[in-house]
């Protein structure tokens, strides 16, 4: 249901931002963030007991399309992640074809105005084609709309193309987000290289892998003195060099997802493909760093890697499934459960990691805050509202999930993007979106 004029009243609003956590009056006209004392013939929304949130934006999505649409589209990506109290997507450039002209990032913006229900923010590939060998056009993607490079999904592995690549857009004022893999330590890895890869008998991934590439990237950015975000991360090692760079005011960020902090590579002792991604589940000492960094704020960002695949494709022995989970509609359930209730964060720091952190990084000033006058995205916020995660209820195509039967305490509510309820559990509210 798509209100106008209203206002949402008694909530506790957190804007790290802005450094607000307060009950007040949020006020909606016309889509747009409003004084609530000067909206006319208001309708009172009455939201007690409940966090008014800046919306949440997850940076790191696979949307599928084009070339995927059995996996996902763009229509049912954007209804989940409505569904999982999200407003912004960057989406991946890994579509086939690429996302790597202006022919593919405007089938991306025109598919994203006729089917999309949240905002949908594309990246550009950094390497034609995402091969990681020559650069793409990057002023070309620039003015189409990109905002931020990404060849994710694969890593450049030339030391020279991927620092061509960072001090040219840096010239666009475009971020850099990157997959740290070294491709000959990963060549034929299923899982994380430790103890329960040797139990189970399967070739491991080791934390160098990625830690390699981090610390090239941390050279790049000191030299270039421009912007590079590490995507996912996964290891102890990986979370060392970041603090220890950021300690000396070297331009790098990072984000971490929902299943690293919360899943180890034992869960891999079933078999479960499920439970396979890239970065793999590491160890427990790993999660326990990852969640450190979260705490300390070496890790800004809280991102899905949403990453659909059909129930075929995972149907197969672990070692030819593919890599990759859905994370729309769990991330915000599985996180409050596992930082929030349990001490790690507190609620406003928890939430500076789906806003603040990712707005930061993408240098998008409208994103993550509740100012007058811009556009009206909110994620509202039961922090104590216990739940089976379901995955026969997403909105989501996909169903790859380890998250299926997970109890989880705190939830997104009600999802808000330019004024409208797109998903509401709200008494007497109901979303433009609906089984």
């Amino acid at each position: 249901m798509k209100k106008n004029n209203y206002i949402l009243k008694g909530g506790r609003v957190i804007d790290p931002k802005q450094n607000i956590d307060k009950v007040m009056d949020v006020g909606i006209q016309n889509g747009k963030f409003a004084n609530s004392e000067t909206i006319k013939d208001a309708e009172i929304i009455n939201v007690s007991g409940l966090i008014i949130s800046p919306g949440f934006i997850d940076m790191h999505v696979h949307l599928r399309q084009p070339g995927g649409n059995h996996k996902e589209t763009i229509k049912t990506g954007t209804r989940a992640a409505a569904a999982g109290g999200f407003t912004s997507l960057v989406a991946m450039p890994n579509t086939n074809p690429a996302a790597d002209s202006t022919a593919t990032i405007e089938y991306i913006r025109t598919h994203t105005r006729d089917d999309g229900v949240v905002k949908v923010y594309p990246s550009g590939a950094m390497t034609k084609g995402g091969n990681g060998k020559q650069m793409a056009s990057i002023g070309s993607l620039k003015e189409a709309g990109v905002v931020a490079l990404t060849d994710d999904g694969h890593c450049i592995q030339n030391f020279e193309i991927m620092k061509n690549i960072v001090e040219y857009s840096k010239t666009f004022n475009l971020p850099i987000l990157d997959h740290c893999e070294d491709e000959d330590q990963f060549t034929g890895g299923v899982m994380h290289k430790g103890y329960w890869s040797t139990v189970l008998g399967m070739k491991g991934i080791p934390n160098t892998s990625e830690a390699l590439m981090i610390a090239r990237n941390i050279m790049i950015s000191r030299d270039t003195d421009w912007d590079i975000h590490m995507q996912h991360i996964s290891a102890k090692e990986s979370v060392d060099l970041l603090r220890d760079a950021q300690a000396k005011g070297v331009r790098v960020t990072a984000e971490v997802t929902p299943h690293h902090i919360s899943l180890t590579d034992e869960n891999i002792k079933y078999y479960d493909t499920n439970y396979k991604m890239n970065p793999p589940l590491a160890s427990e000492e790993d999660r326990l760093s990852l969640i450190e960094g979260l705490r300390d704020g070496t890790i800004s960002v809280i991102a899905t890697d949403h990453a659909p695949h059909s129930e075929t494709e995972k149907l197969v022995e672990f070692n030819y499934a593919p890599f990759g989970i859905i994370g729309l509609e769990t991330a915000v359930s599985v996180c409050l459960t596992e930082l929030y209730h349990k001490e790690v964060l507190n609620i406003s720091d928890f939430i500076s990691k789906f806003t603040k952190g990712p707005a930061d990084v993408l240098k998008m000033e409208k994103l993550g805050t509740i100012i007058e006058g811009k556009d009206a995205d909110i994620t509202i916020l039961d922090l104590n509202k216990e739940h089976t995660i379901c995955k026969k209820s997403f909105y989501s195509l996909a169903r790859n999930t380890p998250f299926d039967g997970y109890k989880a305490k705190g939830k997104a509510v009600a999802t808000i993007v330019d004024g409208g309820f797109i998903y509401s559990e709200l008494n007497d509210i109901v979303g433009s979106i609906q089984k």
